[in-house]
């Protein structure tokens, strides 16, 4: 939950496009070393646990059976310890630009007053609800539809990603998405996207299940709360009220199979099609208070929910909107309210739907708050200070060989057509890379960060955001930029720029160690690069050429075998079962799936290469292949909580980590290198291995 949005009148953010990079140090003594886990985690595997039965738990299981999840955690594993490592220095980096003293103006002030604003829980609370007011006096002056309209389009957000973040919520009745049209990838155009649930997805809402009851019962007790806090009248009135709203929107979603299927969602409508085919809300009013108001042509990714939304505009109450609306902008806010408000917000949102017991420190919630503000700005100071050009190079350097494994792997396959071959070769050749940082960075000349002002340095930093999107409109299409800061632990394929993001923060132990032997880099941080290069060839990225163009380049026999090969990879998938009354969804995490299993072939390819036929060094009796295949386990090490796992396999296009550890069951040398036999649980007959690529 972010800040709270508010009408804005649209202007040009001067170098929207970003400025040069350059990394940005703050004088101060260096900020304490953090400890590493280097190489194998050998005192975490589980001996006892014959690798063929379960690979995760041969791998993990010592480590999964003495290590508890934090108290304010819904998951930890080896991701979330190179995260909290990684905000431990940006808080320190933090700190260091809040006692700068830095110019007026300057990235770093920014970086500074902002956090140090956020951090004053004292004036935060003394101020209570009066930096709300203006938005709860806008809600109470609505006295007719077309008002109603101008709100909504008021709340319009740049706060979902279709294929790069693949971010579809919002709590808004619609998030905005402005990117690279997928029929002509030269410019920009605005997707819209259902939205206007509290809750994560529309099973919460609708699911019968006695789990799902139970939560919906204490959804309807956190609206009544949060109205109380706020001395809302009839509390338990408006929330019933408000629930049945949210309840029709959740029946006018498309499911996460639907939002996730491209082809379904690459709907341009001009706008005169909305007042047709879409009637209910008044358009030009949204459009207008959105800043949209001379833009022709949208992408409309789910237009029965468009749709369907759209009528509720029009068929519900117009109290039941403006309380709806009251009860979102509260909860929207909650993390620059007075703390009552975000404890309350932290038992639901945080206890009840992720099994966390504990709310994360104040520190932790600056750093992230800051880190959404002004990314960029602080992965400056985080290159400065923590990547070196010789992990840069290194990175690089592993990239291009798995990528070139990848090219042999295309090659090699029998069944592809020449054709088919062909235009998969040009489309990595053609694959941008970026690696620890962007080429440019952002310019956040245009952000006004206030001290002491922590409400209002949430609302001007999204709608800063959303203004930069905006300006897109019309410009050319820059594939340079970065969807991820430096300081980000992950990585991701654009699959619409056919580009690649990899930032600075995961690379480094245990993902990447330049002093460990080569097999454990290529099994941990070249699956991860592998599998953002088979992104680019998964069952979405295959979908687009060389430029980023939603285009069929595949023979019809070609694409036959393909997409056999995945329905292969969903049965699998379809098998694993997390709970008793839960399984995972083949189909929904299938483009996952296949970048895995094709990302691990590619790195262990370049593995392969990389030894230049020499044999790999043994380890601690542990041959090359099988340091390989244990780093890739590892990596995926993670536990995570009930609630959090039932909110994954609902709505996340991510299998649960320990099934993406079992990749390894689709590879042959997997089995020799730990002598896995038939009938042992993981085994999987010749035939039945996905070769994807």
């Amino acid at each position: 939950m972010t800040a709270l949005r508010r009408p804005i009148a649209l202007f040009a953010v001067a170098g929207a496009l970003g400025v040069p990079w350059a990394a940005v140090t703050i004088s101060a003594a260096p900020a304490p070393s953090v400890p590493a886990n280097v190489g194998l985690d050998l005192a975490g595997i589980d001996r006892s646990v014959a690798p063929g039965a379960d690979f995760f738990a041969y791998a993990n299981g010592t480590w999964m059976k003495t290590t508890e999840i934090p108290p304010d955690r819904a998951t930890y594993g080896v991701g979330a310890i190179v995260a909290e490592q990684t905000n431990q220095r940006t808080n320190e980096l933090m700190k260091q630009a809040a006692s700068a003293h830095a110019p007026a103006g300057s990235d770093t002030r920014k970086i500074g007053d902002y956090y140090a604003t956020y951090m004053d829980e004292a004036a935060i609370e003394a101020r209570g609800l009066a930096p709300l007011q203006p938005a709860l006096d806008r809600i109470a002056a609505i006295g007719d539809r077309r008002a109603l309209a101008r709100v909504l389009g008021g709340t319009l957000r740049a706060d979902v990603d279709v294929l790069n973040a693949t971010n579809l919520y919002t709590d808004n009745l619609f998030g905005l998405w402005v990117a690279q049209d997928l029929n002509d990838p030269g410019r920009y155009l605005p997707f819209l996207l259902q939205g206007g649930l509290d809750m994560p997805e529309r099973a919460y809402y609708l699911d019968s299940s006695a789990s799902m009851t139970d939560i919906r019962a204490k959804y309807r007790a956190h609206i009544a709360n949060v109205l109380t806090l706020a001395h809302v009248p009839d509390a338990q009135g408006k929330a019933a009220r408000i629930f049945d709203l949210e309840h029709k929107i959740a029946q006018a979603h498309v499911t996460p199979e639907d939002s996730a299927d491209v082809k379904k969602g690459n709907n341009h409508w001009p706008r005169k099609q909305f007042d047709v085919a879409a009637p209910g809300l008044d358009w030009g009013e949204y459009f207008d208070a959105a800043g949209l108001g001379g833009q022709t042509e949208f992408v409309v990714w789910q237009p029965s929910a468009l749709t369907g939304l759209s009528a509720l505009a029009a068929s519900e109450p117009l109290d039941t909107w403006k309380d709806y609306l009251v009860f979102h902008a509260i909860e929207h806010g909650v993390t620059v309210l007075p703390k009552a408000f975000g404890d309350e917000a932290f038992a639901f949102h945080g206890t009840v739907l992720a099994g966390t017991p504990t709310r994360r420190e104040r520190w932790k919630r600056a750093v992230d708050a800051t880190d959404a503000a002004l990314g960029e700005a602080v992965g400056r100071l985080y290159v400065g200070r923590y990547f070196p050009p010789a992990a840069k190079a290194r990175a690089e350097e592993m990239v291009r060989n798995i990528i070139a494994g990848f090219g042999r792997r295309i090659d090699r396959l029998d069944w592809m057509a020449p054709t088919t071959k062909a235009s998969a070769k040009e489309k990595l050749a053609a694959l941008k890379v970026g690696v620890g940082y962007p080429d440019r960075g952002r310019d956040y000349s245009g952000l006004q960060v206030v001290a002491g002002d922590a409400f209002g340095n949430l609302e001007r930093a999204e709608t800063f955001e959303y203004r930069r999107s905006l300006v897109r409109l019309g410009q050319s299409v820059d594939r340079s930029e970065w969807v991820m800061t430096p300081q980000t632990v992950n990585a991701v394929n654009l699959p619409a720029m056919n580009a690649m993001n990899f930032p600075a923060a995961i690379l480094r132990p245990p993902f990447f160690d330049p002093s460990r032997p080569l097999a454990m880099d290529y099994g941990a941080i070249g699956a991860v690069i592998g599998h953002e290069v088979s992104h680019s060839f998964d069952d979405q990225g295959a979908m687009f050429d060389a430029s980023g163009r939603l285009r069929n380049w595949w023979t019809p026999e070609d694409l036959a075998h393909f997409e056999a090969s995945g329905a292969k990879l969903v049965k699998q998938f379809d098998a694993y079962k997390p709970l008793p009354d839960l399984a995972v969804n083949g189909k929904l995490t299938l483009s996952e799936n296949i970048a895995d299993v094709a990302g691990l072939n590619a790195a262990y390819d370049a593995y392969k290469l990389s030894l230049d036929g020499n044999p790999a060094p043994v380890v601690e009796g542990l041959t090359g292949d099988q340091q390989f295949f244990l780093s890739f386990a590892q990596s995926w090490r993670a536990k995570m909580r009930e609630p959090a796992l039932r909110q994954q396999i609902l709505g996340d296009g991510h299998a649960p980590d320990e099934y993406r550890a079992d990749t390894v069951r689709n590879l042959d040398v997997w089995y020799d290198a730990f002598d896995v036999k038939p009938g042992q649980a993981l085994y999987l007959a010749p035939g039945d291995r996905v070769h994807v690529w």
